[in-house]
Order: structure tokens, then sequence, then C-alpha cells
């Protein structure tokens, strides 16, 4: 009798522990002990699991029942392995009968009992399921695909698919669900505030991290990225952990030295660190302010300036974006800017492979709703824009309902009247990276 691997085992425990926990996949794979105590091949690998079955749950889910008895019950923990090995069966190419194998010894490692009902529902992926994602990948490959083999290549909501395919084209689209799963890669930015490029890459490559150039100034990829985190140079701000396209959409807007910029969203100030080191890249500091509606993220933002040698050019303020068009404000937030940042809240469906719990935790009804917000967030940073100055509004959204429509319902309102476009553009759809939108709007 074959034991489930030390890397199988570990990442059964990472899944249970999210289930009772409720928390972040990613979140738990940053601190867990027993992943950062495998072989490098092994931690990949776990890590490989807990992300894909994450991301997959509902599908793998719906695969599994298909075998079980009308009203059959199953323990959660079992439920869990039985999701790791059906994902390997179908999404991860693994021998059916050593996904199987090892699907049941995980099975039997929580549920002895349940091992025998374990083998009759893995091969039963193994032998429908399996052939038929094969059958919907090659119809994706063909570009004779819809909706329901989007779903199914990319383990996502139907919903979201039929969306994508609007927003997207077919071949964009396709892509996008092909890279659903698929690891994200390890890119990091330059904080250009502190470093030129060369002592970046440096600093990188004596921590063992295997830095290669990226085609963004200041980015790198990492070829051995588990050496970042004990390097220091994250908790320092030398470089900023940040996905290529992020990257893309904070440079797009290229504040100018010298000039004042507003950031609506500011999140945990990455773009704001980017966008410094743009200013400072180009000849000098902007003066930036930057806007978040959580007082303790505001708080941690404030602190990770300070870390990164920027804080002096940094306010960060704790403010509704939606109240920006208003006079009852802090005295650093009146006034007009060169440059309104806005990182708007939104679905997030450029960012699955990086956030695997998003697909299934949306509602078909969220792209809406969260329009309506970023309308009224645009409308009121509109009013922060001295004339002559720019407005760009970004999303880490596919779909054209955050995006497109949301700018072009601006242009069409009195408040947008007087600004015109001046580029609108989506980073590429490429393996490994996110997708992001950004468009640019001049006031007249």
């Amino acid at each position: 009798m074959a034991r489930a691997t030390a890397a199988r085992r570990c990442a059964l425990a990472l899944l249970g522990e999210r289930r009772r926990r409720d928390a972040r996949a990613r979140d738990l794979l940053r601190g867990s002990e027993a992943l950062s105590g495998l072989p490098e091949r092994d931690r990949a690998f776990a890590t490989r699991l807990v992300l894909g079955a994450t991301a997959a749950e509902d599908a793998l889910d719906r695969a599994v029942d298909a075998h079980l008895r009308r009203g059959a019950h199953l323990e959660p923990r079992v439920r869990d392995a039985l999701r790791l090995a059906a994902f390997e069966l179908l999404y991860l190419g693994e021998r059916s009968d050593v996904a199987v194998s090892q699907g049941v010894e995980l099975v039997r490692g929580v549920a002895p009992r349940a091992a025998g009902l374990a083998n009759a529902v893995l091969r039963r992926v193994a032998e429908g399921d399996a052939p038929a994602l094969a059958a919907a990948r090659e119809r994706v490959a063909s570009g004779s695909s819809d909706a329901s083999d989007l779903a199914l290549v990319g383990a996502l909501p139907e919903w979201l698919c039929e969306r994508a395919l609007a927003s997207l084209g077919p071949a964009d689209a396709s892509a996008w669900a092909m890279g659903a799963l698929g690891p994200a890669g390890a890119w990091v930015a330059a904080n250009r505030a502190r470093l030129s490029l060369r002592e970046a890459e440096t600093l990188l490559a004596k921590a063992g991290c295997d830095p290669v150039a990226g085609p963004v100034a200041g980015s790198f990829l990492l070829g051995a990225p588990a050496r970042l985190a004990p390097s220091g140079l994250v908790e320092r701000v030398d470089v900023l952990p940040c996905d290529l396209a992020a990257q893309e959409a904070a440079l797009a807007a290229a504040p100018e030295p010298g000039s004042r910029v507003l950031e609506v969203g500011q999140g945990r100030g990455t773009k704001t660190v980017l966008l410094e080191g743009a200013a400072v890249a180009a000849g000098g500091p902007c003066e930036i302010v930057a806007v978040e509606l959580g007082p303790r993220k505001s708080a941690l933002a404030a602190r990770r300036m300070e870390a990164a040698g920027v804080a002096e050019h940094v306010a960060c303020v704790a403010a509704d974006g939606r109240a920006l068009g208003g006079d009852d404000l802090p005295d650093v937030l009146l006034g007009t800017f060169d440059l309104v940042f806005v990182d708007a809240p939104c679905t997030g469906t450029g960012t699955l492979a990086r956030h695997p719990e998003i697909a299934w935790s949306l509602e078909s009804s969220a792209p809406e709703e969260l329009a309506a917000l970023q309308g009224e967030i645009l409308s009121a940073a509109a009013a922060r824009v001295a004339p002559g100055g720019r407005l760009v509004y970004a999303t880490c959204s596919v779909l054209a309902e955050e995006d497109e429509r949301v700018v072009d319902a601006f242009l069409s309102s009195a408040t947008g009247a007087g600004f015109e476009l001046v580029a609108a553009s989506r980073t590429p759809v490429r393996p490994n990276t996110d997708t992001h939108f950004h468009a640019e709007l001049r006031r007249r």
C-alpha cells in the first residue's frame, strides 16, 4: 500500500485549514512552516495543488458529487482529499493511476472506511470527466468553443465566461480561461524611488532569486521566488511583489517630476511607490496624496511609505473616494491635482491566477453593482483634476461593464463633458500574468 506523498499530505492539511478558518489560500501558504520545510520541488507542487483546488472548488465538487449516490454526505476532510485528487486528474494531467491511488491514500489517512468510496469516485472522474475536459480543450484550441467550454477548461462560472466572451472576444477570452488555473508568475518591481535598476537586480541576484529583467522598466521575473521572503528585500521595500500588468497600469500614468498627484484607492500602497518611482526616474519626486477608505489600511500604507523612503512626498489619508467632489475634506485633499489616478474597486477578474478565491465568490450581479460604485468614484475624483490635468481610471477586471462602459458613461455625463479620452487599453492576456484595464482622460 503506497502512502500519500509529503507534498500531497501538506496540501491536504492546508486545504483543511483554509476551510476551517475561511482564510485566503495565499496567506496560509506564506505562513506555513510545514510547506517551507518541504524540498523546493515538493513545495511548488503542494502550492500548485492548494491554489488550484481552491480556484476550482465548485467545479471539482460538481464532478465528485455527480458520482455519489443521491443524498450522500461527505465528511469535510474526505471532500478536501477528493478535491485535490480530482484537480490532479482533471487539470494537472497526472497519470490517472497515480492520481487515483494517491487520492485514495489521502482519504484513507483521514477516514479509512471511505477509501473504497474514494476509489470508485476517482475512477469515474478519470474515465468520464477527464476525457470530456480534454475534448473541451480541443474545441477551445481550435476556436470552436463556447462559454460552457471556457467554463470547463478554466473551472469557472459559465455566466462569467459569457461576460468575458462579450468583453474580450473569442481569442482573448479563451486565453483568459485557459490561464485561470495556471501558476502566477513571480514578478516584482524595483523601488525606483530608492534604487537604480542595476542596484535592484544586484540585490535580487545576491539573494539567490535569479532575476530576469521584464519588459516594463523596473520589472523582474524571479526564477527562484522562494528565496525572496527570507531576503528582507520586501520588508525593506527595496522591491515590491507586483504582477507585470499592475506595473504597466501604474506606469501608464507616469506622473511628471514636481507634479501634484491624487491616488484614489491606495490599498497597501504598491502603486503609490510605483508612481513615485516613475517620477524620480524621470527627474525628481512628485507630491502624492493617497486616499484609502479604511483607516487601518491607510495607516498600514503610511508605514510602508516610511519603509520605502517616500514618506516625505506621500500623504496617506483615510477618506471615501465618493466624497472627493465636496468641500468637507482634509486640507491636503482640497484644490486640484495635475494627475488623479483612480485604482477602482472591481471584481478582480483579471487576477484569477493570483487570487483563486475570486471567481466562485462573485454573484452575477457584481459587475453592474461595482460599475455603479466605480462611476461614483470616477465622477467625484474628476472634480479634483486641474485644467489640462489628467484623470486615469484603472481596474484589474476583464469585463466591459467595469471598464469601457464606466468610462463611456462618465464621458456622457455632465461631469465628464469637460474631459476628452486620450487613450484606453487593456494589458495583453498572457500566460502567468494578470490583465488590467486603464483609460487616460484629459480635462479641457
